[in-house]
């Protein structure tokens, strides 16, 4: 599983969560919508509030992007000091040796 497919993951369950609570929600757990009367009124979908699906998909869309747009502005400030890359000719001889001056591996027989 790599790091990508994790997140979309995570993230995908934490907003299926947040569109169901709109589905779902119900008076008997949180009275807090009210008639001007101060009677009780519809919480979720399935009592008959559609409003609430609707705020919670709104919700969902700012949280997607906000992460979005801060993670790319995070990544083009990180390219543009450090490098989100390294040369190909340091890919190649391979991280340990470039990076840390270390052979990960012997990898000449021994006799």
């Amino acid at each position: 599983m790599t790091i990508c497919s994790m997140l979309l993951e995570f993230t995908g369950r934490g907003a299926l969560g947040a569109l169901l609570t709109g589905i779902f929600a119900v008076s008997a757990v949180n009275p807090i919508f009210k008639d001007a009367q101060g009677n009780v009124s519809a919480s979720g979908l399935l009592e008959g509030n559609s409003h609430q699906l609707l705020n919670q998909l709104a919700g969902v869309a700012i949280a997607w992007a906000l992460g979005i747009v801060g993670t790319l502005a995070i990544l083009k400030r990180v390219d543009g000091t450090i490098g989100l890359r390294i040369a190909e000719e340091e890919e190649v001889q391979g991280l340990d040796l470039s990076q840390h001056g270390e052979e990960g591996y012997y990898w000449e027989e021994s006799a």
